[in-house]
């Protein structure tokens, strides 16, 4: 009844807070919905004392949600095979280049990149923090968030093939920064972790070569069974099955359930649609998942912009935050910039083309849930206010520009 009770009070707020943004605001909806939710926030921290059981109560209804674990465990993996299912796997195949070097190589540059940068700069502004708490950082803001990322590319309307590489690195990154995260995130807590790197390319390899092979199966398997019933009813629960039974499987032999859902999604997403499947169940499929998709955004944003009421301190840390948002925005460039030079790609990267694949670098929900996830310590309050400044201008300010600067930087280019 008290999971019955939350759930219920979330999808209120949600649609209230989407019927609000539709009619007044007019944004993006996940960007609106996120909007309002913190205006809400920071309208019920100054009316506390003035209505404190409703206040009380409203804050333990958030703090008793495992943020964590509703993201990473559940919402994330519908989330992800509900993108995966639209991408078209011959744009991805031209773009499989930059694709794989942003969502591994550029990763593991920023981790560092940011590590570095905020271990020197925080003592400046009277932080002291450890280096392996700073590359902690680096590890969680590093991938950008598919959810945030889709979400906003569908309002943007930039080309196909940019809207690919955002979309595949920001799909595919999610496996690699993980395992970076989990591995330092053991050495800042002090256990014993083989960092050889040996051990590390291993996990990688594990996590992500198991995870697609296993949604490529789980993918195939589905498509097949779909082809010999093409009914839209039991294909909609075929499709439930894999992301809900893959999750559990995945988590079981301990490799990437994000990727799972990804190669499933893809897999379905064209070579079932293409085999398996009448107009008439694609329809309803493309619908049912896109329905999946605005329930889900509409949810998630709005417990980001709840997450406001249980962060303590948040304003303590305003200059760091500010500071970090710099930090990561450079960051990200080093980490376009530096593999588009090194590396041979087949089609050239204009300047125009990296400026909005940085600008077009959205962080969100994933980075909010890895900070989360962290044990209680000293350090813990600090990164998760970071975290939040640099995650709630990702959204707000690079999510509604994106497609301003796409097209005023683009369309220079092209004249």
């Amino acid at each position: 009844m008290e999971l019955y009770y939350s759930f219920s009070v979330l999808i209120v707020l949600a649609s209230f807070f989407a019927y609000l943004n539709l009619r007044y605001l007019k944004l993006p909806s996940t960007i609106g919905i996120m909007i309002i939710a913190m205006v809400t926030s920071i309208l019920m921290v100054v009316t506390g004392n003035l209505f404190p059981k409703t206040f009380g109560h409203f804050s333990t209804l958030l703090q008793d949600v495992d943020f964590t674990e509703v993201l990473m465990g559940a919402m994330l993996n519908f989330l992800l095979f509900a993108g995966a299912i639209h991408i078209n796997l011959k744009d991805l195949r031209e773009q499989r280049g930059p694709v794989i070097i942003f969502s591994t190589v550029s990763v593991v540059i920023s981790t560092f990149a940011i590590g570095f940068i905020l271990f020197y700069t925080a003592p400046l502004l009277g932080i002291e923090l450890p280096f392996i708490f700073c590359l902690l950082f680096g590890a969680l803001i590093s991938p950008t968030d598919p959810i945030a990322v889709m979400g906003v590319l569908k309002e943007a309307k930039v080309r196909k093939s940019l809207e690919t590489k955002v979309a595949g690195e920001s799909l595919f990154n999610d496996g690699v920064a993980v395992v970076i995260f989990a591995v330092i995130l053991q050495l800042a807590e002090g256990s014993a972790v083989d960092v050889s790197f040996g051990h590390i390319s291993w996990l990688l390899v594990k996590e992500a070569a198991g995870g697609f092979l296993l949604g490529a199966l789980l993918g195939l398997g589905a498509s097949n069974a779909m082809r010999k019933i093409d009914d839209y009813k039991v294909s909609v629960l075929i499709t439930l099955s894999v992301v809900m039974g893959g999750y559990l499987i995945a988590h079981a032999m301990h490799i990437s359930g994000p990727l799972t859902m990804v190669a499933a999604g893809i897999v379905i997403g064209n070579y079932g649609k293409r085999t398996a499947m009448s107009d008439t169940t694609k329809d309803y499929l493309n619908k049912f998942w896109e329905l999946i998709d605005e329930i889900l955004n509409a949810i998630l944003f709005l417990f980001i912009g709840f997450e406001l009421l249980i962060i303590q301190n948040v304003t303590t840390y305003w200059q760091i935050g500010l500071v970090s948002i710099l930090i990561v925005l450079f960051a990200r460039f080093i980490s376009i910039y530096i593999p588009v030079i090194l590396i041979p790609f087949k089609n050239k990267f204009s300047n125009g083309t990296i400026k909005v694949l940085v600008w077009g670098g959205l962080r969100g929900g994933v980075s909010i849930a890895l900070v989360l996830s962290m044990n209680e310590g000293p350090y813990k309050s600090i990164l998760v206010a970071v975290t939040y400044f640099v995650v709630v201008f990702s959204i707000i300010v690079q999510g509604l520009t994106v497609g301003k600067v796409a097209t005023r930087v683009l369309s220079k280019e092209e004249e």
